[in-house]
């Protein structure tokens, strides 16, 4: 977190908080938000399309390798019950919105997730090998995550197998210097 403590406790959290907005009472989450504002940086659409190339979507299958697979499974059943628990007792989504974020993390890389570690995974190597090909077509292309920590452990592949690239994320200082040498015919 970006200055620990500035929330409180995990308790002290979910009593000021998590419960007041997951029971729906009006306006509880604007304390959180206010405390917040200063460390999110929000840029809306249209302030930065004209930064960006005109997009070309290719959806691309993938099947999680066996290990993958199985650590997958194991994340769905141990959260399947247990959620669905919560949810009947208190209402509380939270538990459910958690789960999600693990399997969508399980389902990227398994070293998004905590405690876990892997060199790569079928996602990141299934990417790869269609940046190469697009690299030797000629083309450009833009790689969305939402977590840069993703990104972390994609760039090394890049590097080691020398595919050019240019990262933008929150903390890029001169935003337009990466998205002009991105645009570069030789980008």
């Amino acid at each position: 977190f970006t200055n620990p403590g500035l929330l409180g406790g995990k308790r002290d959290f979910d009593e000021r908080y998590a419960r007041p907005i997951a029971d729906g009472l009006p306006d509880a989450a604007t304390p959180l938000r206010k405390k917040i504002k200063p460390f999110l940086l929000r840029r809306l659409k249209r302030d930065v399309l004209p930064d960006l190339p005109p997009r070309t979507d290719i959806v691309i299958h993938c099947e999680l390798d066996e290990n993958e697979r199985a650590l997958y499974d194991a994340i769905l059943a141990a959260t399947r019950t247990d959620v669905i628990d919560r949810i009947q007792a208190t209402g509380n989504v939270f538990a459910a919105l958690e789960a999600l974020l693990r399997l969508r993390q399980a389902a990227c890389h398994p070293g998004l997730l905590p405690n876990q570690e892997a060199p790569t995974s079928s996602k990141t190597e299934r990417l790869l090998d269609k940046l190469e090909k697009s690299t030797t077509d000629g083309h450009n292309a833009l790689v969305f995550s939402q977590w840069t920590s993703l990104l972390d452990l994609i760039e090394p592949h890049l590097k080691n197998r020398r595919l050019p690239f240019c990262r933008l994320d929150g903390s890029t200082k001169d935003r337009k210097s990466v998205v002009d040498d991105f645009q570069r015919s030789d980008g």
